[in-house]
């Protein structure tokens, strides 16, 4: 298992700018394919995460 710990500390480049893009993707989009539109966003960043570790971290720190 990797002991790598989650960032949990500002880390984002240009948040303002991500949450803009963010945003932005969901426009037009109904509230199923939002949710799955988020659903996809989740894997694809789960995978490029790659650590089951790091993702259970973070699956507990959305949920707290």
């Amino acid at each position: 298992m990797n002991d790598t710990p989650l960032i949990t500390a500002a880390h984002l480049e240009a948040p303002d700018d991500f949450y803009e893009s963010l945003i932005e993707a969901h426009q037009n989009l109904s509230t199923d394919e939002s949710h799955a539109f988020n659903a996809r966003l989740v894997l694809v960043l789960a995978n490029h995460i790659g650590s089951l570790s790091v993702l259970r971290q973070a699956l507990a720190a959305a949920r707290a």
